[in-house]
């Protein structure tokens, strides 16, 4: 029986579907995102070596990174901080550091005590859900 050219139309249309959308996958950035909510220097260096790892292992062009502090780890991202340069460095190599405003208002800190080219988010743990909703890999060094 020969296959009717509507569903060899069909057939074909499904095999190209299916490989935009392999090609897509292929060519899809890799994200994740880290939390730190511990005031640890040692713990913060851990973080900063394990997204430099990734952005060698994977491409820093090929991975998106993101660091939510709040609690006690929010400190370490003040300007006199023992990590600050650290994580300036890491800003500028394109990873996104994000402060919990929460977190900011509840340790009476202002945005002129923290490090230049953070950003702010309303709630760290909200940050952390919806980044996670999204498909985004989760660590917590």
């Amino acid at each position: 029986m020969t296959p009717s050219p509507l569903s060899t139309l069909r057939r074909s249309a499904l095999i190209l579907a299916c490989s935009a959308l392999l090609a897509g996958a292929a060519w899809a950035q890799e994200k994740v995102i880290f939390q730190v909510s511990d005031a640890d220097p040692a713990k913060w260096n851990l973080t900063l070596n394990n997204i430099r790892n990734v952005q060698q292992d994977l491409g820093a062009d090929k991975v998106e990174v993101e660091v939510v502090a709040y609690g006690p780890g929010i400190g370490m991202l003040k300007l006199e901080s023992p990590v600050a340069q650290r994580v300036a460095d890491a800003v500028a190599k394109g990873v996104k550091v994000v402060a919990c405003e929460n977190t900011l208002k509840a340790l009476k800190m202002v945005r002129a005590d923290m490090l230049g080219n953070i950003s702010y988010v309303p709630a760290g743990v909200v940050e952390l859900m919806r980044k996670q909703q999204q498909g985004w890999a989760y660590i917590r060094p």
